[in-house]
């Protein structure tokens, strides 16, 4: 479902070239849940955007779905994005002047969702929220506002969701909870799950765990063979 191809991004720190993501190779496969752990600074995540199409590399190829996304232009990779990734943030990234209904529905009304009314309704069932769908964002929880923003990138049934830590703004009560809804949602949609996190004890639940550090995957848990990941 996700193949990186000697992958690497280099920017320029001053007059002087900073690797950020040293080159690597990685495969994630359909249904997988995988983790990326690693302190800030270690390029985390920075893959995390390479793999999402919001980064371009410095070398080598990203294929999403059998589409080499870096050989596309921006409005083919928006398609794409739009199509085959949902994306979860830190900070939620809700419209404040929408309620929590309305920013789920908004995604189906622009990809033309047949039913788009009853699909925003039961997105926000699945996440346990059916008595806050008319709530503004300014009247939900953290944990709440971050099951509307898992509910909105469910919205147009993405087979790949991308979780640039999620729990960084809740409390370890709700953190959980957010991890806990991403293995249901991975496990009832067999969908393939990227969450990036800090919190390794977090990180430990997924099929496979990646540990980065300054740039680099410093240790796969379970190990895998070098061809898939290195």
């Amino acid at each position: 479902m996700i193949e990186l191809r000697n992958v690497s991004k280099t920017v320029i720190s001053g007059i002087e070239p900073l690797t950020i993501v040293k080159p690597l190779d990685l495969r994630v496969a359909s249904g997988e849940y995988l983790s990326i752990v690693g302190p800030s600074g270690s390029g985390k995540s920075t893959l995390l955007g390479l793999i999402a199409g919001l980064d371009v590399p410095t070398t080598g190829e990203v294929v999403i779905d059998g589409v080499e996304i870096t050989a596309l232009g921006e409005d083919a990779l928006a398609r794409l994005r739009g199509e085959k990734i949902g994306f979860i943030f830190q900070f939620f990234h809700l419209m404040p002047s929408l309620t929590a209904f309305e920013n789920v529905l908004v995604p189906l009304e622009i990809a033309g969702a047949a039913a788009a009314g009853t699909r925003a309704a039961a997105l926000l069932s699945d996440v346990g929220l059916d008595g806050r769908a008319h709530h503004y964002p300014a009247q939900l929880s953290g944990g709440e506002q971050q099951r509307v923003a898992i509910a909105r990138a469910l919205a147009n049934d993405p087979p790949i969701l991308l979780a640039d830590e999620p729990t960084g703004n809740l409390d370890s009560a709700n953190g959980r909870h957010i991890v806990e809804l991403l293995h249901k949602v991975n496990a009832d949609r067999d969908m393939t799950v990227v969450l990036v996190t800090h919190d390794t004890e977090l990180a430990s639940s997924a099929d496979v765990m990646l540990q980065m550090r300054d740039g680099e995957v410093e240790q796969v848990t379970p190990e895998r063979p070098p061809e898939v990941t290195r």
